[in-house]
């Protein structure tokens, strides 16, 4: 699978509907990186980069849905700990400590590179990140309208 925007015509009054494809292939090509259990540097600098993806998309699918739907009023432009808390008061996410520790973790790529740091987040990754994702995933996929 490689990497590409998706344009989608359905749903375009509801951008999330839109964005979904882009967070699939994101959250795919995470999934399919963790089936590798003994990691290479590059491999996990690889995996980090689409945690970081993926952690992105899904805010912006959160964000734009949450406003569609009116669960969520002034969303920040960029993700937040604020936002965070409203996704989850409004039973968008499930689990807020976690987000609030991924949302930390998706801001490696602004640090000088440190393999003990990223092999810290890769357990993350595998134990709970990927987790928020899966149902992230579920949800929305639930809800896109079948062609």
């Amino acid at each position: 699978m490689n990497w590409r925007f998706v344009p989608n015509k359905i749903g375009e009054d509801n951008v999330w509907i839109q964005e979904f494809p882009n967070f699939e292939n994101a959250f795919l090509l995470l999934q399919d990186s963790l089936k590798i259990e003994q990691l290479s540097v590059l491999e996990r600098a690889g995996l980090i980069q689409f945690f970081e993806k993926t952690f992105k998309l899904s805010w912006i699918l959160l964000k734009d849905y949450g406003e569609t739907e009116k669960l969520i009023v002034n969303a920040p432009k960029v993700v937040s700990k604020k936002f965070i808390e409203q996704a989850f008061q409004s039973g968008l996410i499930s689990n807020e400590h976690d987000w609030i520790d991924a949302l930390q973790d998706s801001k490696l790529k602004a640090r000088p590179y440190n393999e003990k740091i990223a092999i810290a987040v890769e357990a993350k990754i595998r134990s709970k990140y990927c987790r928020l994702f899966t149902e992230v995933y579920a949800f929305f996929k639930n809800k896109i309208p079948t062609l």
